[in-house]
């Protein structure tokens, strides 16, 4: 009888017919914010306060907008990245396998409470289904509401103030064993601290195999020179308020979260042609590359690249139809990175990169003036 009682304190988790069921509880959450540059910023986030909670996270699927469909696409989280290497870090399993077989052993429809900071949109509580694409994600899993939870002042900081400890204290798994969040539980840009969790983000072969393809059978043999552009319409438009942002979206991965490294400029956030095409030459010099692989969300200057290069005999390539996973595999795997300092994609492509010892920069920083600043500094 004591044995069968030691064997069940030393497990962490109750089976029950058949499904591991966490008795630490679990996190779910949308991430409707942005696109997938910021969804990943936002993931990053809430697998720390997932670990630091020590509660399994139902890894959301990505949330997609699709020219022609007048709601979100839900595309599952293992579409793009694998599931073992995040097992490696902590506890996980996809939206689709809690809904089904954990979510009716522990989340029965009577007890689905939304947790929100404050209350949200009209009314007095977290409107969780308000808006696109809050209410086609959770519609994704027939999931509904019964009543709402406001957290503050609790913060998703688990880094600092013993936040863990607070949360884990005000919401224990026995009484809350659900803590579905109406968007992530985690800061953007990513926490400085979270930067390095990239690493457990890795492409499936699908993605994978894709990237190698391209590059093997469409680029010229030799090293490649990647590079990001974002130049659309609403790109334009964001740019204009670094005057009062200067931090503006993911800035801080070049200028530091106190902008320790100086303020964004607009040579930062939209480069002009001429400025680009200077800089993918000094790369192109540097590690004499043979090719150039541009990722854009409009333009992406083949022409006016191919004909900037044509003295250095470097061809300029993009996908024949663009995918923006398949694109950041191929950025992932350049000799040398250029991107933008402000955009959450290319940001994305950086964190990969660094994980793997890659090299990378952005578009004009740093900025001459900086650069011949500590130049000056190192003469003295």
């Amino acid at each position: 009888m004591m044995l069968k009682l030691l064997i069940h304190v030393l497990f962490s988790v109750t089976v029950s017919a058949g499904v591991e069921i966490d008795p630490n509880g679990y996190i779910l959450y949308c991430p409707c914010m942005g696109r997938f540059g910021n969804q990943a910023d936002h993931f990053l986030g809430s697998l720390a306060f997932a670990k630091a909670l020590n509660r399994t996270l139902a890894l959301p699927p990505w949330v997609e907008y699709r020219f022609g469909e007048p709601k979100s696409v839900q595309v599952p989280f293992s579409h793009y990245f694998e599931l073992e290497p995040l097992l490696k870090f902590h506890r996980v399993v996809t939206m689709e396998e809690f809904m089904e077989n954990i979510a009716p052993k522990v989340w029965p429809p009577e007890k689905r409470t939304a947790f929100c900071y404050m209350a949200r949109g009209q009314g007095t509580d977290c409107n969780a289904k308000e808006g696109n694409p809050f209410g086609p994600f959770w519609d994704t899993f027939n999931i509904d509401f019964v009543q709402s939870e406001f957290y503050g002042p609790l913060n998703y900081d688990v880094h600092h103030q013993d936040m863990a400890r607070k949360w884990n204290s005000r919401y224990p798994s026995q009484k809350s064993p659900v803590l579905a969040f109406t968007g992530a539980p985690a800061s953007f840009p990513v926490q400085l601290e979270n930067k390095d969790l990239q690493k457990f983000l890795v492409w499936t072969p699908r993605i994978v195999n894709r990237a190698i393809d391209f590059i093997r059978n469409v680029l010229p043999i030799g090293a490649f020179i990647g590079i990001h552009l974002r130049n659309g319409v609403d790109w334009t438009r964001a740019c204009e308020h670094l005057e009062h942002s200067p931090n503006l979206f993911s800035a801080p991965q070049c200028l530091g979260y106190r902008n320790e490294f100086g303020i964004a400029s607009q040579d930062m956030c939209f480069p002009t042609p001429d400025a680009i095409a200077k800089q993918v030459k000094l790369a192109v010099k540097e590690y004499h590359a043979k090719s150039v692989f541009v990722s854009s969300d409009n333009d992406h200057l083949i022409p006016f690249l191919t004909k900037a290069l044509k003295r250095m005999e470097v061809t300029v390539h993009k996908l024949a139809n663009p995918e923006p996973h398949v694109d950041l595999a191929i950025l992932g795997r350049a000799n040398y990175f250029i991107g933008n300092c402000i955009s959450s994609f290319t940001a994305f492509a950086k964190r990969e990169r660094d994980a793997n010892g890659l090299p990378s920069g952005f578009w004009g920083f740093p900025s001459n003036k900086a650069s011949a600043t500590k130049q000056k500094h190192e003469e003295l």
